[in-house]
């Protein structure tokens, strides 16, 4: 599994001109999944990311995690995490997971982080939606639950 994790002051996601999910301060996840990714993969990026310290702590070092800020996250599922750009100029995914296996691991997900006491908000899987934030700091990680970054 993929997550690019932006720390944010507030962001909303949008399907339709309907805002379907939104938090305060906190983290948007942009999540994707791929072949072979399992549920413990998003057990330990949802672990990862909620102890993450990124947020600052009293002397202005990130020594904080969402946990101990009371944060909340923004959960989106992005395929296009996993596209592939070496050949041509047009993304390939086929490392993407099909969709049924991607939504069930996505889901397992957001209720890990559901289980660790994190107020959530979601988008809407496989939908077109329009993400707004402010990014703060800005401050965005990237992850992969093999290692890759």
């Amino acid at each position: 599994m993929r997550a690019v994790v932006q720390r944010v002051s507030q962001a909303a996601v949008h399907v339709n001109g309907e805002t379907v999910g939104a938090v305060e301060s906190g983290l948007v996840v942009l999540l994707g999944v791929g072949h072979g990714d399992t549920v413990v993969d998003g057990r330990y990026l949802a672990e990862k990311i909620v102890h993450l310290r990124i947020f600052e702590d009293e002397d202005g070092k990130m020594n904080r995690s969402l946990m101990q800020e009371n944060g909340a996250m923004l959960i989106i599922s992005q395929f296009t995490l996993y596209g592939d750009c070496r050949k041509g100029r047009r993304p390939s995914f086929s490392s993407a997971a099909r969709p049924d296996k991607a939504e069930e691991l996505y889901q397992a997900f957001v209720t890990d982080v559901k289980k660790m006491g994190i107020t959530t908000a979601q988008g809407v899987f496989q939908a077109h939606m329009q993400v707004d934030l402010v990014n703060d700091g800005p401050v965005t990680i990237m992850l992969e639950s093999k290692g890759a970054f």
